[in-house]
């Protein structure tokens, strides 16, 4: 990407994924029963490549695959990004035995992962979750399953909430509580297999066709070799992968709002109403321009953000918030504009405006709440300002 412009290739890309996504997954997804995994799409994304390339591509290849997807079949872009949420701390902090036993399977849409980081009581505020991994000899302490502990082992008990692909997950990444220190100081990351005694879920049934679940954990067994990465430093493992998904939420939203608003274009045009077309009428042709500045404005901040992680930027968790609070935003006003000049029959179960409409919503909330991204954002800038007055008393210092 050339300053904020994508390549000729990108472009080309980015059709033919939404081609794609239009002719080859929507029919898979339509097949689908709303709020339930879809394991032919999965297996789908699996043999065409896709979900392969969300683990080897930087974070601005999984935003254009994201938008592009998302644009002709939002069903396909979630699968898709919920295998990547679920697997990426694998990849990322994961041992080489269980990258090789897990990420195989993902990687061709076998087997379905999960990121169990939400409760109850700590959706936004993450730090403050309650699921408890209790030091337990008698717990399975090599990460095999087979209860067989060597007395290294914990029981993991508490709740998960909110937790996309649970119940039907193959595995989850959970943080838990292991208390090595304080707040995010005491959170463990693990690898549960979803057949693990002791665990047990159900499902939600949400605004969205999501498949969303809780998740009961009664005293289930891990050890050792179950650790994503070292005890009491599962909360960097955790911000690590939303600093990476977030601007690719806003990439999911981008592609929701670009296709809201070729919709609107279409239908404006062709409409006709007191004596000429609905585009015609400068309130309508005002508010679709409104609609299009907006969308592009935050398609291009999911791309500077996404620029930004892929260079090793340190303002990163700034950028992502942005992006994911601006492009959410924004996909939400679209989507609703969009409903509005389509009239009633954009409430017709089946339309596409009633599908993102539905859609639309959750990206607001999930990954951290709009409220959460401002909070974030503002934390950012004034730790940066108090760095600059520092730097700045330091050289008067010097300089005298």
């Amino acid at each position: 990407m050339t300053g904020f412009a994508l390549g000729v290739d990108q472009e080309e890309w980015c059709g033919q994924l939404r081609a794609l996504a239009a002719e080859r997954l929507r029919p898979l997804a339509e097949k689908g029963e709303p709020g339930r995994v879809n394991r032919p799409l999965l297996a789908a994304l699996g043999e065409l490549g896709l979900l392969e390339r969300v683990f080897a591509s930087g974070a601005l290849e999984l935003c254009l695959l994201r938008e592009s997807l998302a644009y002709g079949c939002t069903e396909a872009e979630t699968a898709l990004a919920l295998q990547g949420l679920g697997a990426y701390p694998v990849l990322r902090a994961g041992s080489e035995r269980q990258r090789e036993r897990w990420l195989p399977g993902v990687r061709a849409g076998r087997t379905v992962a999960a990121f169990a980081l939400s409760e109850p009581g700590a959706g936004s505020d993450a730090a403050a979750l309650a699921l408890a991994a209790t030091a337990d000899p008698a717990a399975d302490g090599d990460g095999d399953g087979d209860g067989d502990g060597d007395g290294r082992g914990w029981r993991l008990s508490g709740e998960k909430c909110w937790i996309s692909n649970a119940p039907e997950a193959d595995f989850y990444t959970v943080f838990a509580r292991t208390g090595e220190g304080p707040g995010a100081k005491g959170v463990s990351a693990f690898l549960v297999p979803a057949d693990r005694p002791g665990l047990s879920g159900a499902a939600l049934d949400m605004l969205s066709p999501h498949p969303i679940g809780s998740l009961t954990f009664d005293g289930v067994p891990v050890g050792p070799g179950d650790l994503l990465g070292e005890p009491g430093r599962g909360f960097r493992v955790a911000m690590d992968t939303l600093n990476l998904f977030r601007p690719s939420v806003g990439a999911f939203a981008v592609g929701m709002a670009r296709a809201a608003l070729d919709a609107t274009l279409a239908y404006t045009a062709d409409r006709t109403a007191f004596g000429g077309t609905l585009s015609d009428l400068q309130a309508v042709a005002h508010r679709v321009a409104e609609m299009a500045t907006r969308t592009e404005a935050a398609r291009l901040l999911v791309y500077a953000a996404a620029g930004a992680y892929d260079r090793g930027a340190g303002d990163v968790p700034r950028r992502a918030a942005m992006a994911k609070l601006l492009a959410t935003e924004t996909a939400q006003y679209v989507v609703d504009h969009a409903v509005q000049l389509h009239g009633a029959v954009a409430l017709q179960r089946g339309h596409l405006l009633e599908h993102l409409y539905r859609e639309v919503r959750a990206p607001r909330i999930y990954e951290g709440a709009s409220e959460v991204q401002r909070t974030i954002i503002a934390k950012e800038l004034y730790a940066g300002a108090a760095g600059a007055a520092g730097a700045a008393g330091m050289a008067g210092v010097t300089a005298r």
